[in-house]
């Protein structure tokens, strides 16, 4: 049998107990402070977002691990510098794919990234992120060497559609019973966590897999870094 997938997911950690996570897929963390310093196994999600979109890939890809990198600490903001960090700390892990349901429209940042994508295509890894808000670039998903992911609300959770080069996805996260779908949470952090869960439950098939390179366009403002 073929190697599981490991999946980096830089968010708010992850919650071990919560019912939709499998403690047994997760590989050990590290957290990442503003500064870029990074605590090990330092990965229990206290905001709830991290442990959202985990939860979200595991149902889409029941065979991969995933690894937690926690960026998001008291609340869901965190410095470019934390990001770039993380994104080379699960190259260096390694792993096979970064997921980053985050994002900044600061251009500013975009040097910094288009350095941690190029190291990353370089060593293999795919970054699932989003584009861009309201026609402004989103960073690092506008670079080229990220799949980026637009939000299809015509879509449904098991599948995506390549238009023109994106990958459109459903923006709701792992259904939670009793709870109405409109209640919980939703949008492209969702949207970006299904297609990287659908990519790696389908990286054995080739035409499965968009290419790396393409761009995308996101509708709804992801959660963006501080300067």
């Amino acid at each position: 049998m073929p190697d599981p997938v490991r999946i980096a997911v830089i968010d708010s950690g992850v919650h071990p107990d919560h019912p939709h996570i499998d403690a047994a897929r997760l590989l050990p963390g590290f957290a990442v402070a503003r500064d870029g310093a990074v605590t090990e196994n330092d990965t229990l999600d206290r905001l709830g977002h991290g442990t959202a979109v985990t939860a979200a890939i595991m149902e889409q890809a029941p065979a991969a691990l995933c690894l937690p990198i926690r960026v998001f600490h008291d609340g869901l903001r965190t410095s470019a510098r934390a990001l770039v960090r993380a994104i080379d700390l699960a190259v260096e892990v390694p792993v096979d794919m970064i997921n980053l349901s985050l994002g900044t429209v600061n251009p500013a940042h975009a040097p910094a990234f288009a350095a941690a994508v190029e190291r990353a295509v370089e060593a293999g890894v795919l970054i699932v992120a989003a584009h861009d808000v309201d026609g402004q670039p989103c960073y690092p998903g506008s670079l080229d060497g990220v799949l980026g992911v637009a939000l299809d609300w015509n879509c449904s959770r098991d599948t995506y559609d390549v238009r023109d080069g994106i990958a459109h996805a459903s923006g709701h996260p792992r259904p939670i019973p009793g709870v109405e779908q409109r209640r919980n949470l939703y949008g492209v952090s969702f949207a970006v966590a299904n297609v990287s869960g659908i990519v790696a439950r389908d990286r054995l098939d080739d035409q499965a897999m968009p290419n790396p390179a393409t761009r995308s366009t996101i509708q709804k403002q992801p959660i963006a870094p501080t300067a």
